[in-house]
């Protein structure tokens, strides 16, 4: 009798699940199905085909899809392997306490080529993935101009805080910050645009709004002082390094796939205007897809005429990890953050550390997260080329997901809080 068991049946996002099958024909092929909805009601898919053992087992931990979306021996390539069946959805957990990704996973006794309504699986298994832990609560944040939701792990704390950002997609993203409360990080997953009564459009980063949030964060009783992190994306990442140059309240930063200087919006602080790099528009490509790829449209930040827009990492107090994937197809962003290193180690400064990931796209988010690769974006009617290979991509989300939490771990030490 075939069986197919998946463990752990409930665990956390960012938790590797283990998948066998049992009571197969010796040599059997076979294939193994992944589908969800996101709440949206978007179906994302994957398949793999593996041939059963001499015993009539398979063990995707062991053994190797021959085809399918992924080749090789990857435990958690049904994961994030899972593509949009309506092109440029991108996968994202909205509702992140009270309700999880359903994952099933479906065996087929043959080599499944298409999907089909008709045919029957052998055996299938239900896996919840949650992006919270027990005892994590979520609190909205309303406070002033502040406008987020707070995470806060179980206990008294005083706990490290961090503030969450996204980029251009606006509104307000709270996974990863719901992911990292559960690691012991209190976490601010902070909106600055088309949200609530927030400016719709982004016309200008107002860096004393991210000083009000950072001030809110450091200000609340669980909240470990005296200082504070970033965490942050595209972007969002130019905002956290504008953070870390100007706020003496951030003392770790880490950017993921971020420029190194102001672009397309100008950016204040109190009497400070700094004027932003723009596009080269004529050098922007459309992929084969019909995504838009921005890469080769980013002017050079190396640039003397560009020097005006380069922000001034050598001021910042903290320490800054920048996480680059080569595969980026909307920044150069190893340029980017090359040049900020070059600023640090000319000033004499240590406190820049920089990850490479060979094949890695824009978009890199927790792991067993499945690659988007473009997606539509909402400052933009066209969709988004973001790149990325799919199996380094996946490799680079487990690693910076560990690094990234060490980081934050190395520069928060003393904290009485459980981490």
């Amino acid at each position: 009798m075939f069986q197919l068991t998946a463990t752990p049946q409930n665990g956390l996002a960012d938790e590797p699940v283990h998948i066998q099958v049992t009571g197969l024909p010796p040599s059997q092929m076979v294939t193994l199905k992944a589908s969800l909805k996101d709440e949206k009601g978007n179906l994302f898919r994957s398949k793999a085909f593996y041939r059963a053992n001499e015993a009539g087992e398979v063990d995707v931990e062991r053994h190797p899809s021959l085809g399918g979306d992924y080749i090789g021996v990857h435990a958690m390539g049904l994961f994030w392997s899972l593509k949009p069946e309506k092109a440029f959805r991108r996968l994202l957990k909205r509702d992140v306490i009270n309700d999880p990704f359903r994952v099933t996973l479906d065996l087929y006794d043959s080599v499944c080529l298409q999907d089909s309504t008709t045919a029957q699986p052998r055996a299938s298994q239900m896996v919840q993935r949650w992006f919270s832990g027990p005892g994590v609560q979520r609190k909205q944040i309303r406070e002033g101009r502040v406008r987020g939701a707070l995470f806060l792990p179980p206990g008294e704390g005083p706990f490290p805080g961090i503030i969450d950002l996204f980029g251009n997609i606006g509104g307000l993203v709270e996974f990863r910050a719901s992911l990292l409360a559960t690691h012991g990080f209190a976490v601010l997953a902070l909106a600055y645009f088309a949200y609530e009564d927030l400016p719709e459009k982004l016309l200008e980063l107002d860096l004393e709004y991210f000083e009000e949030a950072a001030n809110f964060l450091l200000a609340h009783p669980k909240i470990q002082r005296p200082g504070i992190g970033v965490i942050s994306v595209s972007k969002g990442a130019e905002v956290a390094l504008a953070m870390a140059c100007y706020l003496k309240q951030v003392v770790a930063t880490v950017c993921i796939n971020g420029p190194n200087a102001v672009l397309d919006i100008p950016l204040r602080y109190r009497d400070l205007l700094l004027m932003p790099m723009h596009y080269h528009r004529e050098h922007i490509q459309t992929h084969v897809s019909g995504a838009v790829r921005f890469r080769n449209g980013n002017r050079d930040p190396w640039n003397e005429l560009n020097q005006q827009s380069v922000l001034p990492v050598e001021k910042a107090q903290g320490c800054i990890l920048f996480i680059v994937g080569e595969n980026d197809e909307c920044l150069d962003s190893r340029a980017h953050a090359e040049q900020a290193m070059e600023q640090l180690k000319s000033h004499g400064r240590s406190t820049g550390k920089m990850l490479v990931y060979p094949g890695a796209g824009h978009l890199i988010e927790p792991p067993y997260a499945p690659l988007c690769f473009a997606s539509w974006s909402t400052a933009l009617p066209c969709p988004v080329l973001w790149g990325g290979d799919p199996v380094a991509h996946a490799a680079a989300q487990e690693h910076s997901w560990g690094e990234i939490q060490k980081f934050f771990r190395q520069h928060f030490r003393g904290t009485r809080g459980k981490l």
